[in-house]
């Protein structure tokens, strides 16, 4: 029981009660215990894209946290929180609202390198301890800037307050959704101010979406609040591929593993292959260092004459090391 279970996770579930709600659908369903591990936390307030391992797959987890994310998410603006969500309590207000042509003038200043801080409720730890547990507690929580990499920042849909605004059917021009506004006998571009935004990112590891939001939502000189997270990629897995906890179900009433898991190989597509040859592979499998390689440097997935996947490998000045191996005995 080798692969990955894409989860559509819903609302207030925790990355941690996903993982449970799998071993215990395999439980029930008579496939025995299985080793299950989640590649990368999602806010219980997060919906999206949740990569769940299972077997030899769990040793690939590590990798997905490091990969690349994308994200949709609506900043609600005039009022930011304590956790920079819904949950949290007001911290500050203003009555400053941007319209959509200083939202996108601004996101420029956001995409690319940038340095952001984490919110204070944050999995981060202070002197060892949580610092969603010290903020909790009334503790003031100052962590430091940290440098994540914003490779795209779009406006994904204007959020529309106003009764004097009649969106026509939007039209995906430029990764832009462009709107209209009813002006006497004509149709002209909107230009008023907005309640919120859905924007849509795609991050490097470690970036706050929360910060994210507070920090677009200063750039234009007032505040705000994530109101709508959802990952919408996580590694080599999309939306595409995730199911229902209603579908996830099914195995629990025993339905095939086959019909809900993706192979283990899966979790590689974003990893160039390497293939070896029989005493190559060998040698791989005994922990050997393989020479003679013609390849460029970089991080690849090892795999014999048979396509089997052997190990997550390091190519570096010719030389193949393993950098976590497989074991599908």
């Amino acid at each position: 029981m080798h692969g990955w279970i894409i989860l559509d996770k819903p609302y207030a579930m925790g990355s941690t009660d996903a993982v449970t709600a799998v071993k215990r659908a395999f439980r029930q369903g008579g496939f025995g215990k299985v080793k299950v591990g989640h590649g990368g936390t999602l806010d219980p307030l997060a919906t999206g894209v949740l990569p769940i391992a299972l077997g030899e797959a769990t040793k690939l987890t590590g990798q997905m946290l490091n990969g690349d994310k994308t994200y949709d998410f609506t900043v609600r603006f005039g009022v930011e929180t304590d956790t920079l969500d819904v949950e949290g309590k007001p911290v500050a207000t203003s009555d400053v609202r941007p319209t959509l042509a200083e939202i996108e003038a601004v996101l420029p200043r956001f995409t690319g390198p940038i340095e952001q801080v984490p919110p204070a409720y944050s999995a981060l730890k202070v002197d060892g301890q949580r610092a969603y547990d010290l903020a909790r507690a009334g503790e003031t929580v100052e962590l430091a800037s940290r440098s994540v990499n914003v490779h795209r920042l779009l406006v994904r849909h204007p959020e529309l307050v106003s009764g004097s605004i009649v969106p026509q059917q939007p039209k995906l021009q430029d990764d832009k959704w462009t709107l209209k506004q009813v002006q006497g006998d004509g149709i002209g571009a909107i230009e008023l101010p907005l309640d919120q935004i859905t924007l849509a990112a795609h991050v490097s590891k470690g970036t706050y979406i929360r910060s994210l939001a507070r920090d677009i939502a200063q750039a234009l000189g007032t505040v705000g609040h994530v109101t709508m997270l959802r990952r919408t990629q996580a590694g080599p897995f999309g939306l595409a591929q995730a199911i229902s906890l209603d579908k996830l179900d099914e195995i629990r009433q025993g339905a095939a593993p086959e019909d809900v898991i993706l192979p283990f190989e899966a979790g590689l597509a974003d990893i160039p292959a390497l293939d070896l040859t029989p005493d190559q592979a060998r040698r791989l499998r005994m922990g050997q260092v393989v020479t003679g390689i013609a390849a460029h440097d970089g991080r690849y997935w090892a795999r014999g004459s048979d396509d089997a996947p052997l190990a997550l490998v390091s190519l570096s000045d010719h030389e193949v090391r393993v950098v976590r191996g497989f074991n599908f005995g």
